[in-house]
């Protein structure tokens, strides 16, 4: 009997060990490192507010889950859609109304977004989210591990296709780059650059510059393009009048 508890726990140690194991672990313990350098446990009770593209938007989290908003006016009507716990709703004026399920889709997917750069790592660690370690680089003389992200088709949403990759840096675990692919509309491929990194009650918020590639480009390529400015800038991705509440 003793030696078949040896056995099992030898057994199971070589489980754990095994390539696939480490490499997931080290994915995880690369995001815990930039989860903590952009904010960490304090993400878990966060309540704030911020504009983006003149429209106003709030997320809380707490132990009863997540609340999300954003306020705008479209042809002198006030929008207030909220996402509570995976359910939404949509108000004008003050009036609740009805939505189609495309609505409520395309609707639900917009709020989210937005909230899931704002909230850049935190969302990282949804059960939809698979985590990847992608070696290490350097982007213009400064050293980068690369985190892959992929979802899982259930719970992952309507762009559960995307395909992202973090650049973390080395020394401080700050997220300074990132890249993804996405298969609507025929598909794009983006890398945005942060700058503007402030720490606002002691969650770490940053603005990009938002490139362009063609269709099909490699993520891991971009980095590349990028330092030989062969890359299109579109935007600039500003998150202004951040208030902790």
């Amino acid at each position: 009997m003793k030696y078949l508890s040896t056995v099992l726990v030898l057994f199971l140690g070589i489980l754990l060990l095994s390539p696939a194991n480490v490499a997931a672990q080290d994915a995880k313990d690369l995001l815990n490192k930039a989860l903590k350098a952009h904010g960490g446990k304090k993400y878990k009770k966060a309540n704030y507010q911020f504009i983006f593209r003149d429209k106003l938007y709030r997320f809380q989290h707490s132990k009863g889950g997540y609340h999300y908003s954003v306020r705008k006016t479209a042809n002198g009507v006030q929008i207030f859609d909220q996402l509570k716990n995976g359910e939404f709703s949509r108000s004008l004026n003050g009036q609740a109304t009805t939505l189609g399920k495309k609505e409520i889709m395309g609707a639900t997917g917009g709020l989210n977004s937005v909230i899931y750069f704002a909230t850049l790592p935190y969302k990282l660690l949804d059960p939809a989210v698979n985590l990847a370690h992608g070696g290490s680089t350097t982007i213009k003389g400064v050293a980068y591990d690369l985190l892959h992200v992929t979802f899982d088709e259930e719970g992952g949403g309507v762009d559960h296709d995307d395909e992202f990759i973090y650049w973390i840096r080395k020394d401080n675990h700050r997220i300074d780059y990132l890249a993804y692919n996405y298969r609507v509309n025929g598909g794009g491929v983006r890398f945005r650059a942060a700058f503007n990194t402030r720490d606002v009650g002691g969650i770490l918020f940053q603005d990009y510059v938002n490139y362009k590639a063609p269709v099909g480009t490699p993520l891991a390529d971009l980095p590349a393009l990028y330092e030989k400015t062969e890359l299109k800038e579109l935007s600039v991705i500003a998150t202004e009048s951040i208030i902790k509440l």
